[in-house]
């Protein structure tokens, strides 16, 4: 009987706006510190399993691709979802994949933005959660809350049931579950030694989560199940197809199954954790976990702080000074800057309802933008040019493409370029350039060992993204 691990990287992350956005968002981030991200984190967490399966957004897939290779992890399937659905459909799409590698499959199910850590307590709680599991148990982990937080929901433990021996080492029947509730609630629920924070991390069956979403909500199965038997594969991807998965109802696990089943059945139990964990819903969280200084300052970047205390400055490419600030939060980017205090982040979200509604493009992508051949910055603008740094990767290449309102010229900083223009190749070295006109097929490539970095600067009518046409393409674009 395998144990999977299932890791859902297809949030946005935007209680961490500005760092954290649509095209790149907080899973995909270092922003904890250390060398990884969070996704890359949580690939490491499980490596002892077997081989993950991530579900992610269709747009990260190459982020995502990239980051599991960066860490020597090969998961068995990069599951691509054409539209967010929540929880429910996605774990339902890996544990229908999860049966096909074995029938008898356990899947533990990881979101990819989470932060732990103690790995021996993690370890020790999955464990006795894997236990569980074979005995057809619905597991869900409850985090052993250390003071009351409004930001959570949490899970009442029968405390005794199944005559357990010790909170750190069994794990009991649930007896429900309960939504995010006010301060002095939250403080009775500490107090009351029964509640634990909701994790959101769960292992059990993949035909025992199947048979239960079948029960509660049999058209999530249903859909899945032809989303996936229409899928197609490419790469290293698995693309769910949009249409059948378009149909599927929008829920998630706790609504779908785990407190209905919770209603029903003595089979969903949670297994206590103390793993110092956090999901790092915002900056104040953030602020929790990171080292500080003698006056309660975290800072990240070049900071200096006079008579300023606990506060949080994330500023990795400008000076920052603060004074006479406390309880702040200031995160600076390239083309955003946030400041709140730290008891009012959650209202971040609605920053980023403001900019939907303004239809800004702040909440979608940085000013710098990852594509599968490297990246891109638009350092400069007007009205009828903008500048842009270009970095490709070694081996790497754009795809044969043309624009119809605008030209472009090349100018090679470092490494060497093949480039084509029309039918012709030429190699272009460290200060050359060359001249596309607008009309003509083109395109770039790395031949090098080492990245290939350039100016563009793009001149014409209209500079929108949009204006591509691809003729090829080596990542299957369309």
């Amino acid at each position: 009987m395998s144990v999977i691990p299932v890791i859902l990287s297809g949030g946005s992350g935007t209680r961490l706006w500005p760092l954290s956005r649509e095209q790149y968002p907080k899973q995909l981030l270092n922003i904890v510190g250390g060398k990884n991200t969070m996704l890359q984190d949580t690939l490491l967490r499980v490596k002892h399993l077997q081989n993950p399966i991530v579900v992610c957004n269709e747009d990260h897939r190459f982020m995502v691709a990239e980051q599991c290779k960066t860490v020597e992890i090969t998961p068995s399937a990069i599951m691509l979802e054409p539209v967010g659905r929540n929880t429910a459909p996605a774990i339902a799409l890996a544990a229908l994949a999860a049966q096909k590698q074995d029938e008898n499959a356990i899947i533990a199910i990881f979101p990819a933005d989470h932060v732990i850590e103690n790995q021996q307590a993690f370890e020790q709680s999955l464990e006795i959660a894997i236990a569980a599991a074979k005995q057809n148990k619905l597991v869900t982990f409850g985090i052993v809350a250390d003071k009351p937080e409004t930001g959570y929901g949490y899970i009442k433990a029968e405390i005794d049931n199944v005559g357990c021996t010790s909170v750190r080492q069994n794990y009991f029947n649930v007896e429900k579950f309960v939504e995010k509730p006010g301060l002095k609630t939250a403080q009775q629920y500490i107090n009351s030694g029964d509640y634990y924070w909701n994790s959101g991390m769960f292992v059990f069956k993949a035909s025992v989560y199947l048979n239960a979403l079948e029960q509660s909500n049999p058209e999530i199965v249903n859909c899945c199940q032809q989303a996936l038997d229409n899928a197609q594969h490419d790469l290293d991807f698995t693309r769910i197809d949009k249409i059948s998965f378009e149909q599927c109802p929008d829920d998630s696990i706790d609504y779908a199954v785990m407190e209905k089943m919770a209603e029903k059945t003595e089979h969903v139990v949670v297994v206590p954790m103390d793993a110092n964990w956090s999901d790092l819903g915002s900056w104040s969280s953030l602020w929790e976990i990171c080292k500080k200084d003698q006056h309660g300052n975290t800072h990240i970047g070049d900071v200096i702080a006079i008579n300023s205390n606990n506060n949080l400055v994330h500023s990795p490419d400008k000076l920052v000074a603060t004074i006479g600030l406390e309880n702040i939060v200031i995160i600076e980017t390239p083309d955003a800057l946030l400041v709140a205090n730290k008891n009012q982040v959650q209202k971040v979200k609605a920053v980023v309802g403001e900019l939907k509604k303004c239809q800004r493009s702040e909440h979608i992508q940085h000013r710098e933008v990852h594509r599968p051949w490297g990246k891109y910055d638009s350092i400069d603008n007007g009205s009828r040019y903008q500048v842009k740094r270009i970095t490709v990767k070694p081996g790497a290449s754009l795809s044969l493409q043309m624009h119809y309102h605008r030209a472009e010229h090349w100018i090679v900083v470092t490494g060497s370029a093949i480039v084509q223009v029309g039918e012709k190749e030429q190699l272009v070295t460290e200060n050359q350039s060359v001249y596309i006109p607008i009309g003509e097929k083109h395109r770039l490539t790395n031949p090098g060992k080492l990245p290939l970095e350039l100016i563009e600067v793009q001149s014409g009518s209209y500079l929108g993204e949009d204006d591509i046409v691809r003729f090829e393409d080596i990542y299957k674009r369309t």
